[in-house]
C-alpha cells in the first residue's frame, strides 16, 4: 500500500501495487500505466488546510483503511453472493464484534425450549437429586448429562429447596407461636419475688388507695381507666405511660382487674411503687362479687369444657393439611388459638357496667400498649348516644391490621352468620375505647354476647375461630361511634413495617399480635417506645434480670 501527495498537496491517492494488476489494467479503469492500483484519491479544497488537520486525517485513515480492505477480503472469500449489503455485513460480523455468537443464542433457545417441556412432566422416579450446585456441577461432568436430564435435576432441586422453606416457615410460625404464649422467665420471677414480697412485707400489702381516697373510685368527675391483665411489668408500663403523658396526673384513677394468682404480686407493685397523684386500685376478679358461676356461665363452660380447652392447648398442627394452606393462613390459625382467649380476664371488659356500677363514662385499656398523649379529650367526645368509641379498622390498605371487615372474621358459609351479618361491615378495634357504661346499661349488650357465643360453643366453634372480639363486633352491632383513628395505632405486634413517623404521631400505640415488646420476638425498632416506660433502677426488674437489652 502506497501513499501519494501531490506537489501542490491538494489531492491525496492511496494505492495498492500488484504484479498482476497490470494485466487487467483495461478493464477495471483503475489502474494506471505503472501498475499501481489506486485506491483512493482524496482532493482537497483549494483553501487552507493546516499540517495538524491534514496529520489527524492520514491517521485516521491510516488505521480504518486496512481494516476495511481486510473486511471486504473475508467477504469476498466466504462468497459474494451471500452477503452484499451492509445490513449483511451488520449482522454477519456485529455479533463477533460484540463478543455474541449466533450459537449462544440457538443453545439458549434450544435450552427454554427444553425447559418448558421438562416443566409439563413429572421427575423421573429414580432421578438422584444433588444436595448442593458443586454437586450437581461435579454429577454434570463426571456422567456427561444431556441438557434434558440437566433440566430435570434443576428442576428437583428447585421443588427440594421450595419444599425445605416452606417446611422452615411452618416450624417458625409454630416456634414463635410458643414464645408468643409462653412466659418469659424475668416476668415470672418478677412475679414471684413481688408475691413472696407481698406475704413478707407490711408495706406491699397496704390498702390500695389510702382509706382517704376510696371515695374518689367513684367520683365522675375523675378520668377513670380500667385495666385487665395478669402481666404485672405490662400494667406497670400502661399506667407510668398514661401517668407521664397527662397534664393533670391528679385527676386520673386506674382500676387494675387480674387474677387471684397473680393479685398478691399484682397489688404489692403498685403499692411499693405508688404513681403519685394518680390513684390505683388492684382488685381480683375474686373479690368481685357479682362475678359468680350464676352470672358467667357461658365463661365457666368456656374454661372448663375439654373439647374447647384441647382446641386451645391441644396440637395445632394435627388436622392441619399444610400442602394446602399457607404460611399466612397457618398463622392466623395459630393465632386464634391462643391460649388468652378462654381466659376469664380476656372477657371480662363485656361485664364493665355491672363491675363499676357507680361509674358513668370510663377508658379501656389493653396491657400490651403505650399512652403517648393526654387522654383526658376522650372524655370531650359526644358519642352520640352510643356506646362504645372505637377507631375503625376498615380504612388502611395493609391486610393485617387496617383492612378487616366482618368476612375476615366470620365464617359466611354457615347460615347463620350469612342471614344475621354483612361481610362487608366495617370492624373495629378493642384495646383503646371509650365506653358509656350509662348508655350501656340501657342496652341488651350483654346477653347477646352470652347468646352467640353460646351458639358458637353448639356450632362446635365453627361461626368464628379468633377470640373475644367477633362476639363484641355481633353485640355491640349498632352501638358503636368511630373516634379518629390517631388516638389508636394498631398492628405494632404484627408488622416490623410499621412507619415510625406514624408511631410519634399517635396517641396510643398498641402492640397487639405475637411480637409483643416484652418478648425476644418483638420487633426491635418499635421496642423503645415501650421500655423507655420501664423503670429499670428497680430492684425487682434488676433482680430478675429484666434487661433494656
Amino acid at each position: 500500500m502506497q501513499l501519494h501527495l501531490s506537489p501542490s498537496m491538494r489531492s491525496i491517492t492511496i494505492s495498492s501495487s500488484s504484479s498482476s494488476s497490470s494485466s487487467s489494467s483495461n478493464g477495471n479503469g483503475n489502474s494506471n500505466n505503472n501498475g499501481i492500483v489506486d485506491l483512493m484519491k482524496i482532493k482537497v479544497a483549494a483553501r487552507h488546510m493546516s499540517y495538524r488537520t491534514l496529520f489527524y486525517t492520514i491517521f485516521i485513515l491510516a488505521v480504518v483503511l486496512p481494516f476495511v480492505f481486510i473486511t471486504t477480503a473475508v467477504v469476498t472469500l466466504e462468497g459474494v453472493d451471500n452477503c452484499s449489503s451492509l445490513e449483511c455485513l451488520g449482522r454477519r460480523f456485529g455479533p463477533k464484534l460484540l463478543g455474541k455468537d449466533d450459537s449462544a443464542l440457538r443453545l439458549v433457545k434450544d435450552f427454554h425450549k427444553i425447559l418448558n417441556q421438562v416443566n409439563t412432566e413429572e421427575i423421573p422416579s429414580g432421578l438422584k437429586i444433588p444436595e448442593s450446585l458443586n454437586h450437581l456441577v461435579s454429577d454434570m461432568k463426571n456422567n456427561q448429562y444431556d441438557a434434558k436430564t440437566f433440566a430435570f435435576m434443576l428442576k428437583a432441586m428447585i421443588e427440594k429447596l421450595e419444599k425445605d422453606l416452606r417446611e422452615a416457615k411452618f416450624a417458625e410460625l409454630m416456634n414463635k407461636h410458643f414464645a408468643a404464649s409462653s412466659i418469659p422467665k424475668g416476668i415470672h420471677c418478677l412475679s414471684l419475688r413481688l408475691t413472696d414480697e407481698y406475704s413478707s412485707n407490711a408495706h406491699a400489702r397496704k390498702q390500695l388507695p389510702p382509706p382517704e381516697l376510696l371515695p374518689l373510685l367513684s367520683d365522675n368527675s375523675y378520668h377513670h381507666f380500667v385495666v385487665s391483665t395478669d402481666n404485672i411489668l405490662a400494667a406497670s408500663v400502661v399506667v407510668s405511660s398514661t401517668v407521664q403523658s397527662s397534664p393533670s396526673p391528679e385527676r386520673i384513677v386506674f382500676h387494675i382487674v387480674t387474677d387471684k394468682k397473680t393479685y398478691a404480686g399484682m397489688h404489692s407493685w403498685f403499692a411499693l411503687n405508688p404513681v403519685s397523684p394518680a390513684i390505683v386500685e388492684v382488685k381480683g376478679v375474686h373479690q368481685f362479687d357479682w362475678l359468680t358461676r350464676e352470672n358467667v356461665p357461658v365463661l365457666e363452660a368456656i374454661e372448663s369444657h375439654n373439647g374447647i380447652r384441647n382446641y386451645y392447648h391441644g396440637n395445632h398442627v394435627a388436622g392441619t393439611n399444610l400442602s394446602e394452606t399457607t404460611p399466612r393462613m397457618f398463622a392466623s390459625k395459630l393465632q386464634a388459638r391462643s391460649p388468652k382467649y378462654i381466659s376469664l380476664l380476656n372477657h371480662l371488659r363485656i361485664y364493665l357496667p355491672e363491675l363499676f356500677p357507680n361509674l358513668d363514662k370510663v377508658v379501656f385499656l389493653d396491657d400490651d400498649l403505650v399512652v403517648q398523649r393526654d387522654l383526658s379529650p376522650l372524655w370531650e367526645i359526644d358519642l352520640e348516644g352510643k356506646v362504645n368509641g372505637a377507631v375503625q379498622t376498615c380504612q388502611g390498605e395493609d391486610e393485617w391490621v387496617m383492612s378487616k371487615r366482618f368476612r375476615n372474621y366470620f365464617n359466611f358459609s354457615h347460615p347463620l352468620i350469612a342471614e344475621n351479618l354483612d361481610p362487608e361491615e366495617c370492624a373495629w378495634a378493642y384495646g383503646m375505647n371509650i365506653f358509656d357504661l350509662r348508655a350501656w346499661r340501657k342496652t341488651n349488650i350483654r346477653d347477646t354476647y352470652h347468646s352467640w357465643l353460646k351458639e358458637n360453643l353448639r356450632s362446635s366453634l365453627t361461626l368464628w375461630k379468633l377470640g373475644t372480639l367477633p362476639p363484641a363486633l355481633i353485640a355491640f352491632r349498632g352501638h358503636v361511634r368511630p373516634i379518629d383513628s390517631s388516638w389508636h395505632l394498631l398492628g405494632l405486634g404484627y408488622q416490623n413495617k410499621t412507619s415510625i413517623e406514624s408511631v410519634n404521631q399517635a396517641a396510643v400505640i398498641h402492640y397487639n399480635g405475637q411480637s409483643k415488646p416484652w418478648l425476644p420476638i418483638g420487633f426491635e425498632h418499635l421496642r423503645p417506645f415501650w421500655t423507655k416506660h420501664v423503670n429499670y433502677s428497680n430492684d425487682f426488674i434488676r433482680n430478675c434480670h429484666i434487661l433494656e437489652s
